[in-house]
């Protein structure tokens, strides 16, 4: 079953004193663009946490984001004493400067968000929180791709129903295929009676058979039968097969295109614009699958 490149995954782990989460997202693209944004994270480990990305989600454009808050267990925060009385004792000379006998009660909120005046114990990031990071990441992944499953079975069901759709319009064409030699030949003789003369028979059946030749379309219509089996062969069988279908589209659009240009027959033409219009919506489908 094919996975599409559009996904989104999260998850959260508490690790220390801290909750980390991580949330992942994916659009398609040729490659694996991986736009990795934390603060979290030290520099010597976002390599590493990368190779884990491009492995598991092989393709598309992801953007990653792990961030960090207190956990329920959290130490609360410490006040610095000494920083804390200074700016008491400032604001305290001040207020009797100005006339104030006391000191304001909006005082003590104001200096506790003085900078510094709140300790903030910065913890280290110890390999164990960075497992426990990776195990969130992985979660993470686990639950993009299973989106990208979700929405691969919708592209699949769509694809295979368009891929019928051509090989329906492709049968279609046997039932005019045969009225262009009889058409074309009719053509001829209405022009020979036109001018008032009569055909050598046997120059008549060197042309007819140069016309058949010419508008016979057998080789394209096997073609495009096999290119619309592997197509199929291809979403089942392989397990990132994006790019590979893109190509396969690609052969069926040649066969295609040549069969429209030998129809040489208005009902044909039709059923060669309906298939070419199946095969740009799979185009645009198989640009989303991995």
């Amino acid at each position: 079953m094919i996975m599409s490149m559009t996904g989104y995954g999260k998850a959260e782990v508490v690790s220390g004193n801290k909750k980390y989460k991580v949330e992942i997202r994916s659009l398609n693209g040729k490659n694996a663009d991986i736009s990795l944004k934390s603060s979290v994270l030290p520099r010597d480990r976002e390599l590493e946490v990368r190779a884990m990305i491009a492995k598991s989600l092989v393709r598309g454009n992801i953007d990653t984001f792990i961030s960090e808050e207190a956990s329920e267990v959290s130490e609360p925060k410490q006040i610095d004493r000494e920083l804390f009385l200074k700016y008491c004792s400032q604001i305290r000379s001040l207020s009797q400067e100005a006339g104030l006998a006391y000191l304001p009660e909006t005082a003590v909120s104001t200096i506790l968000h003085f900078p510094d005046v709140m300790k903030v114990e910065k913890e280290e990031f110890t390999d164990e929180i960075f497992a426990d990071v990776q195990s969130a990441l992985q979660q993470a992944i686990d639950n993009l791709n299973a989106f990208r499953r979700r929405e691969g079975a919708v592209l699949e069901a769509d694809l295979r129903s368009r891929v019928g759709n051509i090989l329906d319009n492709l049968a279609n064409v046997n039932n005019y295929e045969a009225e262009r030699v009889s058409i074309i030949r009719e053509k001829m003789m209405a022009r020979f009676t036109e001018i008032g003369i009569s055909p050598d028979p046997s120059r008549m059946e060197q042309e007819m058979i140069f016309y058949i030749e010419k508008l016979d379309v057998n080789e394209e219509k096997v073609r495009l039968k096999q290119h619309c089996a592997y197509f199929i062969d291809t979403m089942e069988k392989e397990e990132c097969p994006g790019k590979k279908l893109g190509f396969i589209a690609q052969e069926m659009g040649r066969e295609i295109n040549t069969l429209g240009s030998k129809s040489n027959n208005a009902q044909m033409q039709q059923y060669v614009v309906m298939m070419k219009d199946e095969l740009e919506k799979i185009k645009e489908q198989v640009l989303n699958v991995l």
